[in-house]
């Protein structure tokens, strides 16, 4: 079985996002993902969701930030 623990499943955000399910180190409350000149922000939702790889937490995204230049 995968190590569910530092992984998680995204919910939300750009719909051509290249993947859906990402590590995550360390797990925490936030994850932020460098994207098309910018950092995609996820929350935990306290969510869980089975998919091929185990049981993994549900993180939703709630904004972006872009890059200067």
């Amino acid at each position: 079985m995968a190590d569910t623990e530092t992984k998680a499943v995204l919910s939300g955000g750009p719909a051509d996002f290249p993947e859906r399910i990402v590590p995550i180190e360390p797990p925490g409350p936030e994850i932020k993902i460098a994207w098309r000149n910018g950092y995609e922000h996820f929350r935990a939702t306290g969510r869980h969701e089975e998919t091929e790889e185990g049981r993994l937490p549900v993180y939703e995204w709630w904004e972006r930030t872009e890059l200067p230049g």
